[in-house]
């Protein structure tokens, strides 16, 4: 196995994620959304907002590295309570879906996907909130590079892929997937929230401090939890997600 190889198979360990056919009967009006690249087939889910079809906000979000879009529809149902609609695409390679994944292949089907979501006739396009957690964290920076979002939302995430690597004494140059998170919140001037674990040890909460610190109007949230356990206090945690949905119609992009 070649470094290039090595870097990808424990940046994506999509080995370790298995789908979970027992979550799509307990998730009212999911409908699956399939985008296409040169014969390669990406699946996404669109949850819809409680109440009526009205024109709403819309959230992305990008789970980390070694989960599923089946993982995710349950712990968000709050944002569907809130009026907001949620996309998870998936990435290529995991779970269903087809092809092989890099930073490049997921920033080109996160765009795809934002605009297929931009165009639907019940959500807003000038609400549209990207939210990653760890790997996706990266996910919709390197979305954002290309597409505004309304508001972001950086859950246990990363400065870059080589800032973590370095702790481990890998250069910088030997790292292909970068996802370069830091100087795309440096140039962001919306709306932003920082969440991470105190006692997050993959991602010391360093990068968070310096991510929050980056943004133009940031929020830093900060909890108990390490790396896979924040939130550990659920209410708090989405009483700083409303807040910030509130916020972001009254930052200017």
């Amino acid at each position: 196995m070649g470094w290039q190889d090595l870097q990808r198979y424990v940046l994506f360990p999509r080995h370790l994620a298995w789908p979970d056919p027992a979550i799509r009967p307990l998730v009212d009006g999911l409908q699956e959304h399939w985008i296409e690249d040169r014969g390669v087939r990406v699946e996404g889910w669109f949850l819809p907002a409680t109440g009526e079809p009205l024109r709403r906000a819309a959230v992305i979000f990008c789970h980390g590295n070694a989960e599923l879009i089946d993982h995710w529809p349950l712990a968000l149902r709050r944002y569907r309570e809130l009026g907001v609609h949620v996309l998870l695409p998936e990435y290529r390679g995991y779970g269903r879906s087809g092809g092989l994944p890099t930073e490049e292949a997921i920033a080109a089907d996160l765009v795809r996907f934002y605009d297929w979501l931009a165009e639907r006739d019940d959500v807003d396009p000038r609400r549209i909130i990207f939210h990653g957690r760890s790997l996706g964290g990266g996910a919709v920076c390197a979305l954002a590079r290309q597409r505004t979002p309304s508001a972001l939302i950086l859950q246990s995430t990363f400065t870059s892929v080589p800032a973590v690597a370095r702790r481990f004494g890998i250069p910088r140059a030997l790292i292909r997937d970068r996802f370069e998170s830091l100087a795309v919140v440096e140039s962001f001037r919306g709306a932003q929230l920082v969440i991470h674990g105190e006692n997050d040890e993959l991602i010391p909460v360093l990068h968070a401090r310096q991510l929050h610190a980056a943004g133009a109007n940031s929020e830093l949230y900060l909890d108990h939890g390490d790396h896979n356990t924040t939130p550990t206090d659920n209410e708090r945690y989405w009483r700083a997600i409303e807040e910030l949905i509130v916020t972001a119609q009254r930052v200017p992009l």
